[in-house]
């Protein structure tokens, strides 16, 4: 069956055409401030929009044929790249003087909300730069929230198919309404920007920092205008404005909007965010218990400290305080593991998510009772809904694939030379999309920059396929994919 990629040239164009826009932003910035890093703005943008017309252009049809399912997992992947590769022009014709190879990782670090960087001197950057950085996760956060609601339950992606929502059918009936609904999250998503915009403004910081910072906290992505990240700042009430912030991102949308819509209790009384918010108090609880007794830091800097960085790294957000690998070895392997987590499904966190743990839990107990009980009938829910057996299958599939491509990519990376501590965690960061790995090349007080460019263009890899819940991404790599 002949694959029609008009569409998906439109769609791409139209996305192009955002970015561009978006560019215009941070140029407006320099302008003003008298920085001559505009022009580069300026020209990246004519040349986004000269692409993204010719996609458009390219894509008009005036046939009306359904998406298939093959049309949309070519578009979830290359419309991430093709963003990427254009929102890289700033970083490299800036007077950070960066290589493509170093442009490419901190866009693509930005716009897959990861937040590993390669720049350092972040504190005397130009100001559209820094803006720009958290544009892209901003904008990166909302496009994952509308593709988990919209395009991942479509492709049935590593259990995702438990989050359709009717309204996203791909029927022209259909479409107006999932417009409507992709309209309404994007509005909650700018009202809580603002909201904790304002709120970091109150807590001292200055404007340009306050929305910075919220834009790249609701995206739980972790971009900062320091070197020291929030540590720069040095507060109790941004840190703990930013904590709560990145619960807020992590949180399912729709449920957002159901709040909205009078279901008032819909957060609460949905298990994901029950599972969610139990580890986060569990986490923290240890951890700053740990520093209270083991460290001997008072009650309420233990607590601070110890909030503050479990949520960054479970959220994959990648802001941080102090350096948690100075805590001592019962860190390192507590930041290792929940790396790997993430927060809820439809929201912008990445990771493995808190509904697969459940739907594997359900699952194993299920097991155990009919191990127990061999002619019991046993079934396992999720949601206080059955679990459908094609669930179970693509969950299972997707933890397998997961390890299988955390594997590969960490023994990669060692390969290049990469240390054991520095190739294990940078290939969890990468996939996990967290930002800060371990050892003191890539931990929380160094950063990406001497990694070979070899590594650096693997990591990005690991960082598409970690946000695009993998399989998305690698089934454009089997043959029959392309045979129809």
């Amino acid at each position: 069956m002949k694959l029609n990629l008009r569409p998906i040239y439109f769609i791409i164009g139209l996305l192009l055409m955002t970015l561009a826009l978006g560019m215009l932003i941070p140029m407006s910035v320099d302008l003003a401030q008298g920085n001559s890093d505009w022009q580069v703005f300026m020209m990246s943008s004519g040349v986004t929009i000269f692409v993204a017309l010719a996609l458009i252009f390219a894509g008009r049809s005036q046939e009306k044929t359904p998406f298939s399912i093959r049309q949309g997992f070519i578009m979830a992947t290359f419309s991430w790249v093709v963003m990427t590769i254009f929102a890289a022009l700033p970083f490299a014709f800036s007077e950070l003087d960066m290589s493509y190879t170093d442009a490419f990782f901190e866009a693509m670090s930005g716009i897959t909300t990861t937040g590993s960087t390669v720049i350092t001197g972040l504190d005397y950057a130009p100001p559209g730069l820094l803006l720009w950085r958290a544009l892209l996760q901003w904008l990166g956060g909302i496009g994952i929230i509308v593709m988990a609601v919209a395009i991942m339950p479509m492709l049935h992606v590593g259990g995702m198919q438990l989050f359709k929502v009717e309204a996203f059918e791909t029927t022209d009936k259909a479409l107006p309404k999932a417009a409507q609904i992709s309209a309404s999250i994007s509005a909650i998503y700018v009202g809580l920007t603002l909201i904790w915009a304002l709120a970091l403004w109150l807590a001292d910081m200055t404007p340009f920092e306050a929305i910075t910072h919220a834009m790249t906290t609701i995206a739980t992505g972790g971009f900062s205008t320091s070197d020291g990240s929030v540590g720069h700042f040095d507060s109790g009430a941004v840190d703990g404005i930013i904590t709560l912030g990145m619960i807020a991102g992590s949180l399912p949308f729709m449920l957002y909007l159901r709040c909205l819509r009078g279901n008032f209790t819909a957060l609460l009384r949905d298990t994901q965010v029950q599972w969610f918010l139990a580890i986060i108090v569990m986490l923290i609880m240890l951890t700053s218990g740990f520093l209270w007794v083991q460290k001997g830091l008072d009650p309420v800097q233990a607590l601070r400290f110890g909030s503050f960085n479990v949520v960054s790294i479970i959220t994959g957000t990648g802001f941080a305080t102090t350096d948690y690998q100075l805590w001592g070895h019962f860190a390192w392997p507590i930041f290792f593991f929940i790396m790997f987590i993430g927060g809820c499904s439809g929201s912008t966190t990445c990771g493995i998510k808190i509904f697969r743990f459940q739907v594997l839990y359900a699952a194993a107990h299920t097991q155990i009772r009919r191990l127990l009980e061999p002619h019991g009938v046993f079934i396992p829910y999720y949601n206080r809904r059955p679990i459908p057996e094609e669930v179970l299958t693509s969950v299972l599939s997707f933890f397998f694939i997961f390890g299988v491509c955390f594997a590969l990519l960490a023994m990669a990376l060692g390969m290049m030379g990469l240390d054991y501590v520095t190739a294990i965690s940078s290939a969890a960061t990468a996939i996990a999309n967290v930002g800060p790995a371990l050892g003191d090349i890539t931990g929380p007080s160094g950063n990406f920059q001497t990694l070979p460019d070899s590594a650096k263009w693997l990591m990005a890899f690991g960082m598409l396929l970690g946000r695009l819940e993998l399989f998305t991404v690698l089934v454009l790599f089997v043959p029959t994919f392309w045979r129809g």
